[in-house]
């Protein structure tokens, strides 16, 4: 009788001494915020994306799974700068959830926490798909995501204060093998400065910054426009005077104009995972750029 008396004290002092692992719901708009997520938080997050590596961010439907998980997310990380403008708002309104709604501890904008190139001097939405704000592509450059997992990790500290020291950790170990990482593809990547590419979208703006890639020709006619018969005629033309060393695109993007366009030209075709889980096999931030860093090496050796 003795005995099952100090093992029930004992169970009881073990539940009482060990506070429970607090489990945030997170529902991030890109999965690039999500592998964010799962670096700095590990178990203590259960997280979620909106999109895929297969979709194209700009345009989303409100689903009734996507529905109920933002019902009860405790935070919403987004890219920001209008990229989700055309359907995050309006499931931010029909879920109610007072977590995250802009201003929220729960609300947090990637985009808020770089400098933002693109910003257009003249805003004139004959011109496009347009961001007032600037490029929102901000995820194409790694150390973009270096600068936005110091913020998010004192969001989650202040989210859940419980586990701060847990989260710290995991910042500092994150940190360190991201600098690390950076180092190495910036050595891989100084053979690619100077070089030209002809792009789908502007899409790149932040990763031709990085590296030092100069974009000579965008596929579409304007931005978030599809390509037309008429601007690629032109585009032909002026890659057989002064061709290009890469046509690139992103692999939700179709691929149609810029293998079209390669044939006719010669130039070598790129396609890049843009985000993680965007070709198979990258599944992580540190994937995305290794694979991203080799496609281009390869291609304009």
């Amino acid at each position: 009788m003795k005995t099952i008396y100090t093992r029930v004290l004992l169970v009881l002092t073990l539940f009482t001494a060990t506070p429970a692992l607090a489990v945030l719901n997170v529902l991030t708009c890109e999965p690039e915020w999500a592998a964010l997520t799962q670096e700095l938080a590990g178990d203590l997050v259960d997280v979620s994306s909106a999109t895929s590596g297969a979709q194209d961010p700009h345009h989303v439907q409100a689903r009734p799974s996507l529905l109920s998980k933002a019902r009860k997310a405790d935070l919403l990380i987004c890219t920001g700068a209008e990229l989700e403008v055309g359907w995050l708002p309006l499931l931010q309104h029909k879920t109610g959830n007072p977590k995250i709604q802009d201003g929220a501890e729960g609300y947090f904008m990637a985009s808020d926490e770089v400098s933002m190139l693109g910003i257009p001097v003249v805003l004139d939405r004959s011109q496009g798909d347009v961001h007032a704000m600037g490029n929102p592509h901000i995820q194409t450059d790694p150390n973009n995501i270096t600068d936005v997992a110091i913020a998010l990790n004192a969001r989650l500290q202040l989210i859940d204060p419980d586990n701060a020291e847990v989260y710290q950790q995991r910042y500092e170990d994150f940190s360190q093998r991201w600098k690390k990482a950076i180092k190495g593809w910036n050595q891989q990547a100084e053979k690619l400065r100077g070089k030209t590419i002809v792009v789908h979208h502007e899409s790149w703006v932040y990763m031709n910054d990085w590296l030092g890639l100069k974009e000579v020709a965008t596929l579409e006619p304007k931005p978030g426009i599809p390509p037309t018969a008429d601007h690629l005629s032109d585009l032909l033309q002026k890659m057989k005077q002064k061709p290009a060393d890469a046509i690139i695109y992103a692999a939700y993007q179709s691929s149609r104009s810029a293998h079209w366009l390669a044939e006719e030209t010669g130039i070598k075709v790129v396609e890049l995972p843009f985000t993680v889980g965007g070709i198979k096999g990258v599944d992580s931030l540190f994937e995305l750029y290794d694979e991203t860093i080799k496609r281009l090496v390869e291609a304009m050796q």
